[in-house]
C-alpha cells in the first residue's frame, strides 16, 4: 500500500473557503468578480489551499450553491405516489427558499450569465435530482402504478413543470402546502387514465 502523501484535507478549511464565499456574495460581490485570491483573502487560506480543493471557480461555486440548498430527500418507497410527492415538496420548499433568500435568488440569477458554472450547476445538482425523478417513475412502471407505455422524461416533465413554473417563473404565485400532491395527483390523474 502506497504512503499518504500532503496534508489530509481539513473539512473546518473548507467549510471556512465556503463561508468566505458566501460572506462575499452578502455583501454584494458579484460572481464575475470574485477572483481565487479574494476569496483566499476572506476565507484567510492560501489561494494554492484552494486549489487543491476546486479546479476553479465554477467548481467551487457549484459547492457553494449546494451547501446552501437543503439535502436531498430520503424516499420512502413505499409508493410511486409517495416519493413523487416528497420530491415535489423539495422542489417546492426550494421555491420558498428562494423567495426569501435575496442572496440565493441572487446567485441563481448572475449564473445564468455564467455558461460553464450553469452547465456545471446542471451536472452536479439537476441531473441527479432528474434521475432520482425518473428512478421513480421507472419503478412505478414496473410495479403497474404507470402504464408501462409511459414516457419517462416527458411524466417527469409534467410532474416538474407546474412546480417550476411556480417557484422559478411566478414568485407571485402561492406555494400552497398541499401544491406537491395536488400535482402528483392531476398527473397521475391525466397518465393512468389513457
Amino acid at each position: 500500500m502506497a504512503p499518504v502523501r500532503g496534508r489530509p484535507r481539513s473539512e473546518a478549511v473548507e467549510q471556512a473557503i465556503v463561508e468566505g464565499v458566501i460572506q462575499l456574495l452578502e455583501d454584494g460581490v458579484p460572481l464575475t468578480e470574485l477572483s481565487i485570491e479574494r476569496i483566499a483573502r476572506t476565507a484567510g487560506v492560501g489561494k494554492a489551499t484552494i486549489y487543491r480543493r476546486w479546479s476553479g471557480k465554477e467548481e467551487l461555486f457549484v459547492d457553494v450553491v449546494a451547501s446552501i440548498e437543503e439535502p436531498e430527500p430520503d424516499l420512502p418507497g413505499t409508493s410511486m405516489r409517495d416519493d413523487l410527492i416528497r420530491l415535489l415538496e423539495h422542489m417546492r420548499r426550494r421555491g420558498l427558499n428562494l423567495r426569501a433568500s435575496a442572496l440565493l435568488h441572487n446567485v441563481f440569477a448572475q449564473m445564468k450569465t455564467l455558461p460553464r458554472l450553469w452547465d456545471a450547476y446542471h451536472e452536479v445538482v439537476v441531473e441527479p435530482r432528474r434521475r432520482a425523478l425518473y428512478d421513480v417513475l421507472r419503478r412505478g412502471i414496473a410495479e403497474g402504478e404507470l402504464p408501462a407505455d409511459t414516457d419517462v422524461e416527458f411524466a417527469g416533465d409534467l410532474f416538474t413543470g407546474p412546480m417550476l413554473l411556480r417557484t422559478v417563473m411566478r414568485s407571485d404565485a402561492p406555494l400552497a402546502d398541499d401544491l406537491s400532491e395536488r400535482i402528483v395527483d392531476a398527473v397521475l390523474a391525466g397518465l393512468t387514465a389513457r
